[in-house]
């Protein structure tokens, strides 16, 4: 059980501070109250947890925006799309066709209402240490303040991801701010840009104070990281309401965000206090709940142990509880078909990121799924250390950021300002750790060759590297790729399931029996140049046709998005909403 939920439950139920959305609707609390709160460094503590709470809470992050947000993209999205043709509520999140009245957020205590719960909280937190916290003469105050910050700059971002333009509220909530209009996305970006300038001052690096030795608190590194992420986005392509295109303001220019990003990101990675591990260690350590900071994770969305939906949605589908977990779950999202086959035969990622097995059976064993289902492997039931016993919920934290995000935005922005000899540094330690040493070298050759190819190759390696962790999407957004890169995705998938251009290589069979160990799935078949001739050689106990056009069938293929992309880039705000908005919001 994380700490935070304990301190949050028993700091704020002392101090009479939980409280519900419908107390947004008027002031919350009194000076008096704030000053004994904010003033207290334990009860000020509680404060800033009751944020976290607001990501957790059931249809906030864990089982609306984590879910939902991010798929489909040309990498990613939602398994059994067939299936969920017939549910118009998910399939319309993630294909690009959102209605108001969505089933899965048409209500008012979805994800929308809880971020804006998350902001009021925020904003309460940061008035009153402001005020009363003595934060300029206490180190662990101004931490609190600086996480406060960070969060609310969290959840304004991922607003501005999910709904673009978005009502903007920085102090807590009166009379005359209760109804507010949308907001200019450049007005909140350069706001959040100033907040966090503010919260790197006031944060600790990680392990640099006992608060943040831990992944669930925010550090400087995050800080800077972030900063440089909402850099990127700031500068990048959006949907507006002329259409797509990058922002007017000279102040949030390309040239000037990518100054900013170099700069942040640089500063994390000199810093030396985190590092890249290998890359499933990665991954395995965030199974085992190891929130220890200086790791590659510098800042997770945490959940207790009985809250959180991560590995139930991007993990490895067990179809019956087993001798690993007592929930079966996982593969709700996966890889598109085509991911795997477009990984280097050695590239370490591929095998962890694509799974063509799910587990059956108990004592359970892995079993052949089929190439329209793929689950993700990089969160796992058989890597945790305690076993999952709710049937919803996982306990897993969802990792927000990574180093190698830092160092492959630090080799976009120097690329675009200096050019791919620069911005090389930056991008090979993320091959050296997936590829062997001769194709790191032949690839950055092909990479440093000029700008656009070292841009084509940021790209291709933010793919490989990032599947699964819902940054895709954004990426394209920002990129100005989005309807681009889908076509490319829904062409290559007619290819494969044809055995057609860079996919003619495979063999239409998959060759497969169960490992002597009595669970572990041996398959022959899977790369490029293997054949059928010599699967068949093999005798394995079992074959199946695994390419064929009724594998990948159109319709299927079609799904991954309904509507034109570049024109659906973001959900519209809900119904439920709009209504109670005193005509100030509107789709």
């Amino acid at each position: 059980m994380k700490k935070i939920i304990y301190i949050l439950n028993v700091v704020l139920a002392s101090a009479g501070l939980l409280f519900t959305s419908c107390d947004l609707d008027a002031p919350a609390k009194s000076a008096a109250e704030s000053q004994v709160v904010t003033s207290t460094y334990a009860l000020a503590e509680g404060l800033v947890m009751g944020i976290h709470q607001s990501f957790a809470e059931t249809n906030s992050y864990r089982g609306r925006y984590i879910p939902f947000y991010g798929i489909n993209s040309d990498i990613e999205w939602i398994n059994n799309i067939s299936g969920q043709l017939a549910d118009d509520g998910k399939y319309e999140l993630t294909g690009y066709a959102a209605r108001p009245t969505n089933t899965q957020m048409n209500t008012e205590n979805n994800a929308w209402a809880k971020f804006y719960e998350g902001i009021e909280r925020a904003n309460l937190a940061i008035e009153g240490l402001r005020d009363f916290g003595n934060v300029e003469n206490d180190p662990d105050m101004a931490q609190l303040l600086g996480e406060a910050l960070t969060l609310r700059a969290v959840i304004y971002l991922d607003l501005i991801k999910g709904w673009g333009d978005v009502p903007l509220r920085l102090e807590p909530i009166s009379t005359e701010t209760v109804y507010l209009p949308r907001t200019d996305r450049d007005i909140i970006y350069k706001q959040l840009l100033a907040d966090l300038a503010e919260a790197e001052e006031l944060v600790a690096w990680p392990n640099g104070s006992n608060i943040t030795s831990s992944t669930e608190r925010v550090n400087k590194a995050f800080v800077k990281g972030l900063m440089a992420r909402i850099a990127l986005y700031a500068s990048g392509y959006s949907q507006r309401s002329d259409g797509v295109r990058r922002s007017t303001d000279p102040e949030l220019s390309v040239d000037n965000m990518y100054k900013l990003v170099k700069e942040k990101t640089l500063e994390v990675i000199n810093s030396g206090t985190n590092r890249l591990d290998e890359f499933e260690q990665n991954f395995r350590l965030l199974c085992q709940d190891n929130v220890q900071a200086g790791n590659e994770s510098l800042w997770e969305i945490p959940f207790s142990a009985g809250r959180g939906r991560v590995l139930y949605t991007f993990g490895i589908r067990h179809r019956v509880v087993n001798q690993y977990t007592g929930q079966a779950q996982g593969g709700v999202n996966g890889p598109i078909p085509t991911l795997f086959y477009d990984y280097d035969v050695d590239d370490i990622r591929r095998d962890i990121t694509c799974i063509p097995y799910n587990w059956n059976n108990n004592p359970a064993v892995q079993q052949l799924s089929t190439l329209k289902s793929w689950c993700f492997g990089k969160l796992r039931y058989e890597w945790m250390s305690r076993r999952v016993i709710s049937t919803n919920d996982d306990g897993i934290n969802w990792q927000y950021m990574r180093l190698a995000d830092v160092y492959l935005m630090a080799a976009e922005a120097i690329n675009e300002l200096e050019g791919p000899a620069a911005a090389a540094p930056y991008l090979k330690p993320i091959l050296d750790r997936a590829l062997p040493p001769a194709k790191v070298t032949a690839y950055m050759t092909r990479a440093t060759a000029g700008k656009e190819a070292f841009f084509n190759a940021i790209v291709e390696q933010r793919a490989f590297e990032f599947a699964g962790e819902s940054l895709r999407k954004a990426d394209l957004i920002r990129w100005n790729l989005l309807k681009v890169k889908l076509d490319e995705a829904k062409d290559k998938m007619r290819q494969l399931a044809n055995r057609e251009g860079p996919y003619a290589d495979l063999p239409e069979k998959l060759y497969y029996q169960t490992a002597p160990d009595g669970e572990t799935l041996m398959i022959y078949g899977l790369n490029h140049g293997d054949t059928d001739e010599i699967g068949a050689s093999l005798e394995y106990e079992s074959s199946t046709v695994w390419i064929a056009p009724d594998k990948l069938p159109d319709e299927l293929i079609d799904a991954l998005y309904q509507k034109d992309p570049d024109q659906n880039q973001f959900w519209p705000i809900w119904k439920t909403f709009i209504d109670i908005s005193n005509g100030m919001l509107s789709n």
